[in-house]
């Protein structure tokens, strides 16, 4: 973390824990808070991103787990046309079928402008 002093709110998106985690933590680790400036009542506080804070963090389940990139596998063409025709009407298919039974494939590529000559 790069900020030396945030929210209770800042902390709990950077490690995806509520806002009422991190407030039971800093009372139970005793973590070091100051009231944010500007703002009236003294109930709002900055955490102080220490040594101890960090290291706690790094000890949780999910902050020490790696982030993870996430990809969707590109689908084949089989699966893409299969669940494309699935989504056309009866109609749709029909005409699709009479389409390449007259033409072929061949005529469907050049309908579309995607044929090799």
């Amino acid at each position: 973390m790069k900020k030396e002093w945030l929210t209770p709110e800042e902390l709990a998106q950077l490690t995806g824990y509520s806002r009422q985690t991190i407030n039971k933590w800093i009372k139970r680790e005793n973590w070091t808070t100051a009231p944010k400036p500007g703002v009236q009542g003294g109930k709002a506080r900055i955490i102080h991103i220490d040594d101890r804070v960090t290291e706690f963090l790094k000890s949780t389940r999910h902050a020490a787990e790696p982030s993870a990139a996430y990809m969707a596998n590109p689908a084949t063409l089989s699966a893409l046309l299969v669940n494309s025709i699935q989504q056309m009407s009866l109609a749709e298919q029909n005409k699709l079928a009479a389409l390449l039974l007259r033409e072929g494939v061949q005529g469907l590529l050049q309908r579309l402008g995607i044929s090799e000559n």
